[in-house]
């Protein structure tokens, strides 16, 4: 049975890390992969036929930009994780995978015990990322930031957030996964997965990364 079973689906045009990366998924006893692409063309494809929890997508393909893949997925399924697996590291690839609503960045190098490690953390409610890529992010967030005047706080009486949802925010702004919300909160990491769809809904963000920097913007955290 694989209704249970994560369901994922891989956007990557070489063969030879194409099947690397089915070969090592389908062995896991919890994850499933339903689909495969080479291109943009067939990622787009799957993403409107197959429903999945988890899209793995590389940035350099063959007929357009992984980005692009990645936009689709986040409008077509929110609830989905995406996690870029690629060999670019640039900071333009980085900002732009993660603005358009990655949650998870890793490189092509990574060993197969950490792809599947990044996978659980991501459904845990991590953001796994490289090393490498870590410093970008942390180079276009400075490039970002330094220079520039601080958005003004926003006046309690128009924040779209509850208190409650506000708490979580703040937290997931610490790097806390589900599962520790839950707990620091008493409540069930259900709980707490229904509450971030509502705070991506209201703020209009589809990942981890653009809600805290959303939230910041506005004054919020």
């Amino acid at each position: 049975m694989t209704d249970t079973k994560t369901k994922i689906v891989i956007v990557e045009d070489d063969v030879n890390t194409r099947f690397r990366l089915e070969r090592i998924l389908d062995a896991q006893p919890n994850m499933h992969v339903v689909g495969s692409a080479a291109t943009k063309r067939e990622a787009d494809m799957l993403i409107a036929q197959y429903p999945f929890d988890v899209l793995l997508v590389d940035l350099l393909l063959p007929d357009g930009s992984g980005v692009e893949v990645i936009r689709r997925a986040s409008q077509h399924n929110p609830n989905a994780e995406i996690i870029v697996v690629t060999a670019v590291s640039d900071d333009l690839n980085v900002v732009s995978a993660i603005e358009a609503g990655a949650t998870g960045y890793i490189l092509k190098e990574s060993s197969s015990t950490d792809i599947v490690d990044c996978i659980h953390l991501l459904l845990a409610g991590g953001s796994p990322v490289s090393p490498t890529v870590a410093r970008s992010v942390h180079r276009a967030i400075h490039k970002h930031t330094v220079g520039t005047i601080p958005a003004p706080k926003i006046a309690p009486e128009i924040n779209p957030l509850s208190q409650r949802e506000t708490e979580i925010l703040q937290l997931l702004a610490k790097g806390m996964s589900f599962n520790e919300i839950g707990d620091i909160l008493t409540i069930s990491p259900h709980t707490v997965t229904a509450h971030i769809k509502k705070i991506y809904r209201k703020l209009q963000v589809h990942s981890r990364g653009e809600a805290v920097y959303e939230a910041s913007q506005m004054g919020l955290i």
